[in-house]
C-alpha cells in the first residue's frame, strides 16, 4: 500500500456538484482500494448562510443570486442531473433552497459516532432525490435513525446549539483558507481539488500524491 491519505471533503449539503463530486470521489476510491488507504472527513460550507429556516423557491432565489434567467437555471439543471446520472448519482426536479446549518451540526455529531459519511448520503438522497427539506428537525432526526443513529438524541441536540461553535469555527478555517467554492477536496492537508471531477481525475491525482515523496 503507497500510504494513507486524509482527505476533507469541503462542501454543503445542498450543493449539487458536492453531491456528484463524492459520488464521483467514492467511484476513485474503489479503483484506489488495496493501494492507498483513506482517512475521509466532511467539512462544514454554507452556500446560503442568511437563508430562512423555511427557505426560498429554487428557481426565484438563483436568479436573484447569480442573475439567471428561468431558461438558464432549467438548463444548468439538466446538466446537473445528466452529470449525476454518469456517476450514479439521481436529481429530481428541485424546487426549493433551505438553510443547512442544523444539517452540519449533525454531521459533526455524526462524525463523533462514527456516522458521518452514511449520513451524508443520506442528506444528499434527501434534498436532490426526495425532496426533502434539510433545514427540517423531523426529517434530519428521521435521516440519523435511517444510519443508525438515535434519532432522539438527534432531536436533542438540534433542539439545542450543540456543535455550532464547532462548525462555525471550522468553516471559518476553511474560508480564512480562501476555500469560496466546494466542492473543495483537500488532501494530506496541502493539496487542493476543486469541483466536481471526472472519477478517473481524482483517481489519478490521489494516485500521485500517494506516491510522491512525503
Amino acid at each position: 500500500m503507497a500510504g494513507k491519505l486524509k482527505i476533507d471533503f469541503v462542501s454543503d449539503v445542498s450543493c449539487p456538484w458536492c453531491a456528484i463530486g463524492l459520488s464521483s470521489l467514492e467511484q476513485a476510491l474503489a479503483q484506489l482500494d488495496g493501494e492507498v488507504g483513506v482517512d475521509l472527513h466532511f467539512q462544514p460550507f454554507e452556500l446560503n448562510p442568511q437563508m430562512p429556516a423555511e427557505g426560498r423557491d429554487f428557481v426565484e432565489y438563483l436568479g436573484q443570486k447569480y442573475g439567471r434567467t428561468p431558461q438558464e437555471v432549467a438548463r444548468s439543471a439538466e446538466n446537473i442531473r445528466q452529470r449525476g446520472a454518469q456517476v450514479g448519482f439521481e436529481f429530481a426536479p428541485r424546487t426549493r433552497v433551505y438553510n443547512t446549518f442544523d444539517a452540519h451540526r449533525l454531521l459533526h455529531w455524526a462524525g463523533l459516532q462514527g456516522r458521518q459519511r452514511e449520513l451524508k448520503h443520506a442528506l444528499f438522497r434527501a434534498y436532490f432525490t426526495e425532496g426533502r427539506s434539510p433545514g427540517d428537525i423531523d426529517v434530519l432526526a428521521d435521516l440519523a435513525a435511517q444510519v443508525g443513529l438515535d434519532a432522539a438524541q438527534a432531536r436533542e441536540i438540534l433542539a439545542s446549539d450543540a456543535y455550532a461553535q464547532e462548525v462555525r469555527e471550522r468553516e471559518g478555517y476553511y474560508r480564512d483558507a480562501g476555500i469560496d467554492s466546494v466542492p473543495s477536496i483537500i488532501v494530506n492537508d496541502k493539496h487542493l481539488i476543486q469541483g466536481g471531477q471526472p472519477p478517473e481525475v481524482f483517481e489519478q491525482a490521489l494516485r500521485r500524491i500517494a506516491s510522491a515523496p512525503q
